[in-house]
């Protein structure tokens, strides 16, 4: 089992819940902040004591008060300190449950175990911190599918973002418009209209609200 933990969540409540359950598992030493920026901090200052923490459990939002942060959310967080401290063991444990969020944190930032907060979510946690002491990598029940290959749905980042757009209500000229506007490339009308009907026939959706439809019941947006 680890033996230095910091645990990154801005609720009170759950901190205590997650500082119980590493202490039944014989975790010596459980730091807590409530603040990204203090996280990073105290692990910058643990790496340079040479008492290095060895895993992070962290949210992925954190409520924005008075105090101005460098680290404004959990995925920025996570993001940096897989840059920097690339041994960290990082869990992150939230109520996000989007395929697609999930996938990228996987993938692009390539956290260690992903929890989702629920009614199991202290059982899952548990079990995410043994696999993660023994070297595997974890996914909470309700985001199993994330790194499913056989799920593989082939989108983006562009894709997502175009569906999200789409969900908004955004016709696809208001899309290119937009596109056009904040340099998004592809922004061409006649690619943004290839893009969807190719997203259409890869879910088999009839119409533009029937893929939204498909896409928010699987997690992607």
């Amino acid at each position: 089992m680890f033996k230095k933990v910091l645990i990154a969540e801005d609720m009170e409540d759950i901190n205590k819940g997650v500082h119980t359950l590493l202490t039944e598992l014989g975790v010596l030493i459980i730091d807590q902040v409530q603040y990204c920026d203090d996280a990073y901090l105290k692990i910058k200052k643990a790496e340079l004591d040479f008492e290095p923490y060895e895993m992070v459990i962290s949210d992925l939002s954190f409520k924005a008060d008075h105090r101005s942060q460098t680290y404004a959310s959990g995925q920025a967080l996570v993001e940096k300190l897989k840059v920097e401290f690339p041994v960290l063991k990082v869990i992150v444990y939230s109520v996000e449950d989007r395929l697609q969020a999930v996938r990228t944190l996987f993938n692009q930032h390539h956290i260690d175990a992903y929890v989702c907060k629920s009614r199991s979510g202290l059982k899952n946690l548990t079990t995410a911190i043994n696999e993660v002491v023994n070297g595997n990598n974890f996914l909470s029940p309700e985001v199993s599918n994330a790194l499913n290959s056989t799920n593989e749905l082939e989108v983006d980042d562009y894709d997502i973002l175009l569906l999200d757009n789409l969900s908004k209500g955004l016709s696809q000229e208001e899309i290119s418009s937009l596109y056009k506007k904040e340099n998004i490339s592809p922004a061409s009308l006649s690619s943004i209209e290839k893009r969807l009907n190719k997203l259409r026939i890869q879910f088999n959706a009839n119409n533009a609200i029937h893929l939204v439809a498909i896409v928010k019941d699987l997690g992607l947006i």
